[in-house]
């Protein structure tokens, strides 16, 4: 009796792994291991790599507005079973709208406000299934269809910030994403010139932190609990 026991549990164990290899297997199929890059500046134009800036290139006072070519998203590392995917699953739009007010300041310039929203249920990685997934799960985007982010402290940028190097600062926000507001501080990447501000970051988070439950594909593939919310924004003068 002991040894057909131990047969069946053997012959049981088996078929799990045998099951679970299947999974890795379409996953790899339906899934494959690539990625998109993380979002970075842009290489800056021969006119924006000099120390100073001209007067005709600093960037002016007033509102400033998200143009073409931003784009914001997600980041998330994907689990087969107990075993990491090969790669991220990454989801972006360019859905995008906000604005900026840059203002003049005794050491340089202030960024005295500031509101970013984009459209969630425009996200698109390079999987429908994926895609479709996020509609009733982790972001529920069908049912939360916005994440908006707004400055609660101005943000202090020195003279050379106009010189157009690239340069660190934080902003300090409220964050909406899910439904849920949270007080936030996003490390940003910025280059600033006469006619465009550019923009890029990011922020890390457990799903909970928003009242988010991790995304499940039949219980094998998972999402890992902590995502990443990535941006790109090109601003240009508002009016100009």
């Amino acid at each position: 009796m002991n040894n057909r026991r131990r047969l069946i549990a053997a012959l049981v164990a088996g078929g799990l792994l045998v099951a679970v290899a299947a999974v890795g297997i379409i996953y790899l199929v339906i899934f494959p291991g690539s990625s998109p890059q993380k979002l970075a500046l842009s290489s800056p134009t021969p006119s924006t790599t000099g120390s100073t800036a001209s007067p005709a290139s600093t960037p002016s006072a007033g509102t400033w507005s998200v143009t073409t070519g931003s784009q914001a998203g997600y980041r998330v590392r994907e689990q087969l079973a107990s075993l990491p995917a090969p790669s991220d699953a990454v989801g972006r739009t360019t859905a995008v709208t906000g604005t900026m007010t840059l203002a003049q300041s005794a050491n340089g310039y202030s960024v005295t406000a500031a509101t970013i929203t984009v459209d969630v249920t425009k996200l698109t990685s390079d999987q429908a299934r994926r895609d479709q997934r996020i509609h009733s799960q982790g972001l529920e985007s069908d049912r939360y269809p916005t994440a908006t982010f707004q400055l609660i402290t101005p943000i202090e940028l020195p003279a050379t910030a106009a010189s157009g190097q690239a340069i660190e600062v934080s902003a300090t926000g409220a964050l909406t994403l899910h439904g849920v507001t949270k007080t936030v501080t996003i490390p940003i990447a910025a280059r600033m010139t006469g006619s465009k501000i550019e923009l890029v970051g990011s922020i890390t988070f457990p799903f909970s932190q928003f009242g988010m439950t991790p995304p499940s594909i039949g219980g094998f593939v998972t999402v890992q609990d902590n995502a990443t919310m990535e941006f790109q924004l090109l601003l240009g003068q508002s009016g100009a």
